[in-house]
């Protein structure tokens, strides 16, 4: 049997549950799966927007719905292939042995944030939510733009381990995996984003039919659980096919 492969790029949000599914989809399918990883958005070399604007070559791409959009848009992704696959939310870091702030309510979020040292957020999704929207929502632009890193290609909850944060905001999917940071919890549900991660099948796809199976399997009811274990919601999508 001849084994094919199939190229797929993710952004953080759903790497995990990738790195988990494709193991189990190769022992049913005569296929390989070869993972990449970038963000969703960022001007970072290793984003996706910037490896696609290098001319590197994936069957599926699964980030963002957003940026998918704008992928689909601009002819890089075949339209009519979009699968929305998780809803993923926000949540907080700290290091491991460090005391746990409250965070639970918007005015003990917002004083959890005040009286941060450092506070570490993604470059991609999440982080643009908080610097652009929920700081100014909250207040508090000015108290947090001294103090807020915005990471680039790296997790965040390797920043706080190493103790460069205090606190780290990310995707929850995207925090709860990392040794020597402690989660604390998802940001209150008033000031609350939560992040649509959908699936594309690349417009130059070398295998369309195989990437079709692999977001068939990735969006059927039997992964639902082991997608939740990673701390994202699944959607389980009508397929456009």
């Amino acid at each position: 049997m001849t084994i094919e492969d199939i190229n797929v790029i993710t952004s953080g949000g759903f790497a995990e549950a990738l790195k988990l599914l494709a193991p189990e989809f190769e022992k049913q399918f005569p296929f390989k799966v070869n993972i990449s990883y970038g963000s969703s958005m960022g001007g970072a070399p290793d984003s996706i927007p910037a490896r696609l604007n290098r001319n590197e070559m994936f069957d599926i791409i699964i980030l963002a719905s957003s940026a998918l959009e704008d992928f689909i848009q601009n002819g890089l992704v075949k339209a009519g292939t979009r699968a929305d696959l998780v809803n993923s939310v926000i949540g907080a870091v700290v290091k491991t042995g460090s005391p746990k702030p409250d965070i639970k309510t918007v005015e003990s979020f917002k004083h959890t944030l005040l009286n941060a040292n450092s506070i570490a957020c993604s470059a991609s999704a999440s982080g643009t939510y908080i610097l652009t929207y929920l700081f100014p929502k909250l207040g508090i632009a000015n108290e947090m733009r001294a103090k807020t890193k915005k990471i680039f290609s790296e997790r965040v909850g390797h920043v706080v381990a190493r103790s460069d944060a205090e606190i780290g905001f990310q995707q929850v999917s995207e925090l709860i995996a990392i040794p020597g940071v402690e989660f604390i919890g998802e940001i209150p549900s008033e000031v609350q984003h939560c992040t649509v991660f959908s699936a594309g099948i690349m417009s130059n796809a070398s295998n369309f039919n195989a990437s079709k199976d692999f977001i068939r399997f990735l969006a059927s009811p039997i992964v639902a659980h082991s997608i939740k274990n990673t701390g994202l919601n699944p959607i389980i999508p009508t397929l456009p096919w």
